[in-house]
């Protein structure tokens, strides 16, 4: 298990950028075992979503409605997962959660972080 923890969440105009953050317990993507990062988010009355995926390696996948305008990382240390979100628009609105996934442990969950674009 890791323990995650969002952060970066704000009211902003639409065409403004954000940058979330999730702070990781422990390093993530270091090893086979700990193999997936992802970001989803989950609009008010909507089903949660997957946004974009880093995994083990560096693969990376986006959702087809933030391609091109989202990208995720982590620093060097492999402790800390961005989320660089451009060209906002009020469709982004919603909680955004940090989502790790090892062969060991399982799933973690971060517990959110409100983002919200206005028009």
């Amino acid at each position: 298990q890791v323990q995650l923890v969002e952060s970066g969440g704000d009211l902003v105009q639409a065409g403004e950028s954000l940058r979330l953050s999730c702070a990781a317990s422990r390093p993530i993507l270091s090893t086979s075992n700990s193999n997936t990062m992802a970001w989803f988010r989950q609009a008010p009355g909507k089903q949660r979503k997957l946004v974009a995926r880093l995994t083990y390696g560096g693969a990376a996948y986006y959702s087809d409605s933030v391609k091109g305008r989202f990208a995720i990382s982590t620093d060097s240390a492999k402790r800390t997962v961005f989320l660089e979100m451009n060209s906002l628009k009020p469709d982004d609105t919603g909680v955004y959660y940090c989502y790790h996934h090892s062969r060991s442990g399982g799933d973690s969950w971060g517990r959110g972080t409100q983002v919200t674009v206005s028009s």
